[in-house]
């Protein structure tokens, strides 16, 4: 296949990715406030779909390299490798979207990549780079949002222990919708960002940049690309998320929303390529466990759990599986 159209082909496959993220990671900006109900999921959507395009400008592209060339020898990269990787994140999201598991779609973007080089290179195909943060956390995130979503709750009981809860619930209703805007932006900023680094790094493995840097095109493909995803919903995963781990209510969901967004900021600033999923669901987890332990589904949490530590390999293997077979027919891959 000519370089030219096998490029065009990946980057097409990268933006297929990107608007899955979209509507699989669609649930974790939009279920705490459509279990509270402050908005329908019609406009949960929209509301979340305008703000991860929006947020895809912002916050410069770190987590972009990081994502393109801090996990992966770039000298051993071809473009078939960019697209076995692609294609094992693309069939991991599609199989936990399907069965309603919140994955994260950044770990199985990194396995998927990862994978490939391997089936390339062996380990000679990886590097250090930024694998010891990045599975760090893995761990980190959830617990990060924990305890963010425990101390607002607790913060906002109070300072606003004189207040019926009929008031609290009408103020935070209002509330609700800034935090769960700042959380769509940070959903965006974040993760965008690691369909640009892909874009980029088949473009310089193309041979058609020389350097990574991120055009002005990729970030506005990727970003419209995740808020196309976002607007056509992803309800399995935010029945998961809002409803099964624990019940919300629109003061807990703005602990829980605004919790996770500061999470996330921080990493995108640390040009970490973080798990929205992971941090969301331990944000949840932490304002539902201040009214007791026991509030929290954590045989719903348990299942989630090991939906994460399966994903970059389950994606690394489909991923193997996929340059295995496109070798077997292009030996230059």
């Amino acid at each position: 296949m000519p370089v030219l159209s096998l490029v065009v082909l990946i980057v097409a496959i990268a933006l297929l990715f990107d608007f899955v993220n979209g509507f699989h990671d669609a649930a974790n900006s939009i279920a705490t406030v459509v279990a509270t109900r402050v908005l329908s999921p019609g406009k949960a959507v929209s509301l979340a779909a305008l703000f991860n395009f929006l947020a895809a400008f912002l916050l410069g592209t770190g987590v972009a390299a990081t994502v393109g060339a801090g996990f992966v020898n770039t000298k051993i990269v071809t473009p078939y490798v960019i697209l076995a990787g692609l294609v094992g994140a693309v069939i991991w999201n599609l199989i936990t979207w399907y069965f309603g598991l919140p994955i994260s779609s950044s770990h199985a973007l990194i396995g998927g990549y990862a994978g490939a080089a391997l089936a390339k290179a062996g380990i000679h195909g990886l590097i250090v780079g930024k694998w010891p943060s990045t599975l760090a956390f893995i761990v980190v995130a959830p617990v990060i949002g924990l305890v963010l979503g425990y101390l607002l709750m607790v913060s906002v009981y109070w300072i606003f222990r004189r207040q019926t809860p009929a008031r609290l619930d009408r103020f935070f209703r209002h509330a609700q919708l800034f935090s769960a805007s700042l959380l769509s932006c940070a959903h965006g900023t974040n993760d965008a960002q690691k369909t640009m680094g892909i874009i980029t790094a088949v473009l310089v493995a193309g041979g058609f940049q020389k350097n990574f840097h991120v055009p002005d095109w990729v970030i506005l493909a990727s970003a419209t690309a995740m808020g196309l995803g976002t607007l056509s919903g992803g309800w399995r995963v935010v029945r998961t998320v809002g409803t099964r781990l624990t019940r919300l209510k629109p003061r807990s969901g703005f602990c829980a929303e605004t919790g996770a967004a500061i999470s996330i900021l921080l990493a995108t600033w640390m040009k970490l390529p973080v798990s929205t999923t992971h941090v969301v669901a331990g944000s949840i987890a932490g304002v539902g466990s201040i009214q007791r332990v026991r509030a929290v589904r954590w045989s719903v949490a348990g299942n989630i759990m090991v939906a994460w530590i399966l994903t970059i390999p389950a994606a690394a293997l489909a991923a193997a599986i996929a340059f295995f077979a496109i070798r077997l027919f292009i030996s230059e891959a």
